[in-house]
């Protein structure tokens, strides 16, 4: 019953997401399995693909507040976390939130801001609440970080240390589209129907209350010990590989199965099989792995790692 609920109502959501993105459809369904799965998701791409009109439409379409932020050098952690100020005619200190008190929280360009704001998340991602001198607030259900970069420019930026990256459950790269979405963006464009008016036009099809019960009724998605050896050996394996110096931590095991727990929901299945394993590894992996200096000479890619270790580990039947 509840794979057939997330089935239809993920189809529906996608469908509605298409109105307003043209193409796309790995990273809307990526994306997801990452809210389902009740983490945070690093999408990188050059600029002008759409990965802040895929975040708003998200959140448009399921009742869930939205904010956005640019990250800059100047950027101060009380920026994102708020702070408490003092107010003159009553004599004490009111508390004004910062705008990581929502559901889904853009951080456009994260690694444009140094590591002293870029850690104020850490807290929020991890915990999901923040500590305001000394005390802490909780933050609203669900709550998900989508931090965005630019991977071809490197001069002032900082490089998020790999403690962080870690804590984003999948890495999403957004593309260029095909020639064919490119067109019928085009014309919707030239028709009259931007971006921004299409999101604002856009009537949620979800409550932010039933990602709640998604995420609580997908742990009751069955994983057979072989399909958990299958992938504590893939993580094994990452650790072990030849041409990586860092392979998966225990917390990349647990966003793999939870992951894949959600893809499984997600396509109407009561258990999860080898493919969604396989599946999920891709953008559950690729930001966690980090490949030896030779390695990248060679010119190899952490896909192209993955999918070695994919191929010479045995498929449980």
């Amino acid at each position: 019953m509840l794979a057939d609920q997330l089935c239809s109502q993920g189809a529906e959501l996608i469908k509605a997401m298409g109105t307003v993105i043209s193409g796309q459809e790995r990273v809307l369904e990526e994306l997801l399995v990452a809210v389902i799965a009740q983490g945070h998701v690093l999408l990188e791409g050059p600029p002008g693909v759409g990965k802040t009109t895929i975040v708003n439409t998200l959140a448009a379409l399921s009742s869930c507040d939205f904010k956005r932020v640019q990250f800059t050098p100047d950027l101060m952690p009380s920026d994102i976390i708020g702070n408490n100020i003092f107010n003159f005619q009553t004599s004490s200190f009111t508390l004004k939130k910062g705008p990581v008190f929502t559901n889904f929280f853009l951080a456009d360009e994260i690694n444009r801001t140094p590591p002293k704001t870029q850690a104020a998340l850490l807290e929020a991602m991890e915990e999901r609440q923040v500590t305001i001198d000394g005390e802490a607030y909780f933050l609203d259900k669900p709550f998900i970080v989508f931090a965005t970069q630019n991977p071809l420019e490197h001069e002032g930026t900082y490089p998020l240390p790999e403690a962080q990256v870690d804590r984003f459950i999948m890495k999403v790269l957004v593309s260029y589209p095909e020639r064919s979405e490119e067109k019928d963006m085009l014309l919707r464009f030239h028709s009259g129907n931007c971006a921004g008016g299409a999101i604002k036009a856009l009537q949620p099809i979800m409550g932010k209350d039933t990602w709640l019960d998604f995420q609580r009724k997908v742990q009751a998605v069955v994983v057979e010990d072989s399909i958990l050896d299958y992938l504590l050996d893939i993580i094994k394996a990452t650790r072990q590989d030849h041409n990586l110096v860092v392979g998966g931590s225990p917390r990349a095991s647990l966003a793999l199965l939870k992951c894949a727990k959600a893809f499984a929901a997600l396509h109407g299945r009561t258990f999860v099989t080898p493919d969604e394993i396989k599946r999920m590894c891709f953008p559950v992996l690729r930001h966690r792995i980090m490949l030896k200096p030779e390695a990248e000479i060679e010119g190899l890619t952490p896909e192209q790692v993955i999918s070695f270790i994919l191929e010479g580990i045995e498929v449980p039947r």
